[in-house]
């Protein structure tokens, strides 16, 4: 009894431990970089949005407040890319307005658009997490939005996001970033490499400091490259027999 109550504490510790906020492992240089390309991208487009369509209300530009965040916060990340943000952002308002004109019952329209946005941005390799927002924002965001109907798709969303994208590339490029982030096929991928020393923790984070932020931890990281070096011996054994 004592050494199930011991287990449960021990579990209980572990979960809690899990809770506690954990450093992001990022450089100061990047996290200034962030804050001034996404304060940078939402005042040029809320001001192009006002001087476009000549008045300026918050669901103008309240989704890309969540874009700017992976756009100039994680700009390597695959949700942050161009295609990213103007077909996820776009597709789930076209759900959303769609689903809010068929299910007058917003509780209900609410989780259908936002699941039918998801499930479409996957199949279109454009997952983009403000698209539910976007979808969200199309059923629940008043009268006024509901009066645009399918115009709301063109303004603000397409009209902010494609701003927005715009704006996400010379940034990042000027400060040095590659974006968009993944290599055309026309260029040279990174050989294999073989490590003839352990890879430890603070080796891990270390690199993780020297570049641009990444959605993933030392211990993830660890986790990641142990499989991968598992798979690697897997394929030379199938390849010598």
């Amino acid at each position: 009894m004592e050494h199930r109550q011991n287990a449960w504490l021990t579990r209980a510790k572990i979960f809690l431990g899990r809770l506690w906020p954990h450093p992001l492992v990022v450089a100061k240089k990047q996290i200034v970089l962030a804050s001034l390309g996404a304060a940078f991208g939402l005042v040029v487009t809320s001001l192009f949005s006002r001087w476009l369509l000549g008045e300026v209300n918050p669901w103008f530009v309240a989704p890309m407040g969540a874009s700017a965040v992976l756009l100039f916060g994680v700009p390597n990340s695959p949700l942050a890319q161009p295609w990213s943000i103007l077909g996820g952002n776009v597709f789930s308002a076209l759900i959303g307005v769609t689903v809010g004109l068929w299910l007058p019952q917003p509780a209900i329209a609410c989780g259908v658009a936002v699941g039918l946005a998801i499930a479409l941005m996957y199949a279109l390799r454009c997952l983009h997490p403000p698209g539910g927002a976007v979808a969200l924002t199309a059923i629940v965001g008043g009268a006024g939005i509901h009066q645009e109907g399918y115009y709301y798709v063109f303004s603000p969303i397409l009209i902010n996001s494609l701003c927005l994208a715009l704006l996400a590339i010379v940034f990042n490029n000027l400060a040095g970033r590659r974006y968009p982030h993944p290599l055309s096929a026309a260029e040279s991928k990174p050989a294999p490499v073989s490590f003839d020393v352990p890879i430890t923790r603070d080796d891990l984070h270390d690199a993780l400091l020297a570049g641009q932020f990444l959605d993933i931890d030392e211990e993830d990281l660890q986790a990641l490259l142990q499989q991968a070096e598992q798979i690697a011996v897997r394929r030379q054994q199938t390849t010598a027999n």
